[in-house]
C-alpha cells in the first residue's frame, strides 16, 4: 500500500483548487508607453510567486526598468516596465504564456524542488554541485579528474566570491553520452572531487553532491553560495578590483505598519532584481510590497518585508546579516577580470586542457560559463592573475598560443600592457602550480607520471 502524507497532499490539492478558481492573469501591453512594454501579473498569492515571475523574465533576457509589487493579502499583483536586452519594446508573443505556466498548476512548485523555481530539466545529465575555498588551479584539477574518470562535461557554471567557489557541472558518460548512474562510479567521482576541494586547508567544510533531477543553475548557485556563507567577510577579506563599487544597503523597521524596509542602490546590470529576490527568499523573508527603478546607470530597489513567521527584523545582528547577504548577492554576479571567449569543436577533455593551460600561465578563473551547442563548445571565462590582480597582455597571448588564437578571443580591456616583451616564459609561478597539481593528481592515480600532460 502506498504511503500517504496528509499535510502534503491536502496542501497540493488546495493549491490546485485555488489555481482553478483564480487562474493567473498576465497581460502584455505594447500600446500605453512609447519606449517600454507593460507587463501586468495578477494571481492568487503564494510563497515564491515574485521569484517565479522575475525568474521567467530573467530567463527571457527581459530587462526590468521599473516594477511595482504588491502581495499583501491573498492576491499577488505586479506591474513591470520592461524592454528586451537591446533596450527595445518586446516583440515576442510568448511572454504571457511563459509567466502563466510558471504560476499555474503546470508550473514547477516552489516548495518541491529545494527552493528552486523556473527550473530546467537535467534528467539527461548527471549534475555535480561543488562548494569550497577557491585557490589557483582548482578548476584545472577538477576538470582533469572528470576527464580521467571518462566524464564528458556538457555544460557548467562557476562563480567565485570572497575566496569561495560554487559550481554546477552537468556531465555524461563519454562513451555512451548518457547520465552516469552506477553508484560505485558516482561515489568515486564524489570522493575524488571532495578530496580536491578540501585541499587540507579549508576551515569551512567543502561540499560535493552528485544527482539527477531538476535545477535552475543560477538559482541553485545563489543557494550554494549563501549556504557556504560567502557573505561572511570575517575570515577572508580579499580586495576585489572590479567589484570595488560597494552597494548601499539600508535596513530599517517601519513600526507603524509592521514591516522591515530594505533599500538598496548600486550600478544597474542585468539580473539584479533576480539576485536580490533570490537572497531574500533564501533568507526566509516574504516581499509584501516593492518599488524598483532601473532607468539609468544606477538602480534603486525598495522592499517591504517580513519573515515567513510574519514578524519584521527584530535584532541588530539580523539587520547586519541581511545587509551583508544582499551585498554578497549583488557582488557575486559581477564578473571580475578579463573576459576570454572560447569557441571551437567540442571534445572530451577540452576543459581539462584549456584550464591546464590557464594554470600553467598563471591565470586564475573567477567565473566561467560552459555550454555545448551541437558539436561546438562555446565557453566564457573571466580571469585574473594568480594573486587576483589585473592580467598582463603577454599572459593572455601566451594562453592563446597554447589554445589557438582563432579559438580563444578577448578584448583588450582591463589588462596591463607588457610593452616589447619577449614571448612570455610560461610565467614564473607556472612551474610551481604545475608541479604541485600534477603531483597531487599523480598521487590520486589519475595520471601515469608527474610529467604527463593531462
Amino acid at each position: 500500500m502506498d504511503s500517504w502524507s496528509p499535510s502534503l497532499d491536502v496542501h497540493q490539492e488546495f493549491a490546485k483548487l485555488v489555481n482553478r478558481m483564480h487562474p493567473p492573469r498576465v497581460t502584455v501591453d505594447n500600446i500605453t508607453y512609447r519606449k517600454v512594454t507593460l507587463i501586468k501579473v495578477d494571481s492568487a498569492n503564494k510563497r515564491g510567486s515574485l521569484l517565479e515571475v522575475v525568474q521567467v523574465l530573467t530567463d527571457l533576457n527581459i530587462q526590468i526598468k521599473r516594477a511595482y509589487i504588491s502581495s499583501d493579502g491573498e492576491w499577488f499583483m505586479d506591474v513591470f516596465h520592461v524592454t528586451d536586452q537591446y533596450g527595445n519594446k518586446l516583440s515576442e508573443d510568448n511572454v504571457a504564456d511563459r509567466i502563466q505556466q510558471s504560476l499555474g498548476p503546470r508550473g514547477c512548485s516552489f516548495r518541491s524542488l529545494r527552493g528552486s523555481v523556473g527550473v530546467q530539466s537535467a534528467m539527461q545529465h548527471t549534475t555535480i554541485e561543488l562548494t569550497g575555498r577557491d585557490r589557483p588551479g582548482l578548476l584545472s584539477e577538477v576538470f582533469a579528474v572528470l576527464a580521467n574518470l571518462k566524464c564528458n562535461v556538457v555544460s557548467a557554471e562557476i562563480w567565485t566570491h570572497n575566496s569561495r567557489i560554487a559550481s554546477i557541472v552537468y556531465i555524461t558518460d563519454d562513451e555512451t553520452g548518457l547520465p552516469i548512474e552506477d553508484p560505485d562510479r558516482v561515489a568515486k567521482i564524489k570522493h575524488l572531487l571532495l578530496f580536491i576541494l578540501k585541499g587540507g586547508r579549508d576551515r569551512r567544510r567543502a561540499q560535493t553532491a552528485v544527482s539527477r533531477g531538476f535545477t535552475h543553475t543560477q538559482r541553485r548557485l545563489h543557494q550554494l553560495m549563501y549556504a557556504d556563507r560567502d557573505y561572511d567577510t570575517g575570515e577572508y577579506n580579499r580586495l576585489e578590483s572590479s567589484r570595488s563599487v560597494k552597494p548601499v544597503v539600508t535596513v530599517e523597521n517601519c513600526s507603524d505598519k509592521g514591516y522591515t524596509v530594505v533599500n538598496l542602490r548600486c550600478p544597474d546590470r542585468p539580473k539584479l532584481l533576480f539576485d536580490t529576490v533570490c537572497t531574500l527568499t533564501d533568507m526566509q523573508y516574504v516581499v509584501y510590497h516593492a518599488t524598483i527603478i532601473a532607468e539609468g546607470v544606477e538602480a534603486s530597489q525598495e522592499f517591504y518585508i517580513r519573515h515567513t513567521d510574519g514578524c519584521p527584523i527584530s535584532s541588530e545582528a539580523e539587520r547586519e546579516r541581511v545587509i551583508h547577504c544582499l551585498e554578497a548577492a549583488i557582488k557575486r554576479q559581477v564578473p571580475e577580470g578579463v573576459k576570454l571567449e572560447l569557441s571551437g569543436e567540442d571534445r572530451v577533455g577540452l576543459l581539462s586542457d584549456v584550464t591546464r593551460i590557464f594554470r600553467e600561465n598563471g591565470l586564475s578563473i573567477t567565473r566561467a560559463e560552459v555550454t555545448t551547442r551541437g558539436l561546438k563548445a562555446v565557453n566564457t571565462f573571466y580571469v585574473t592573475d594568480s594573486s587576483g590582480d589585473q592580467v598582463k597582455s603577454g599572459m593572455i597571448e601566451a594562453v592563446r598560443d597554447g589554445i589557438g588564437k582563432s579559438v580563444l578571443t578577448w578584448k583588450e580591456d582591463n589588462v596591463l600592457k607588457t610593452g616589447n616583451s619577449q614571448p612570455t616564459t610560461r610565467f614564473s609561478l607556472s612551474g610551481l602550480f604545475r608541479s604541485r597539481s600534477e603531483k597531487f593528481l599523480y598521487n590520486l592515480g589519475l595520471i601515469s607520471s608527474c610529467s604527463e600532460v593531462i
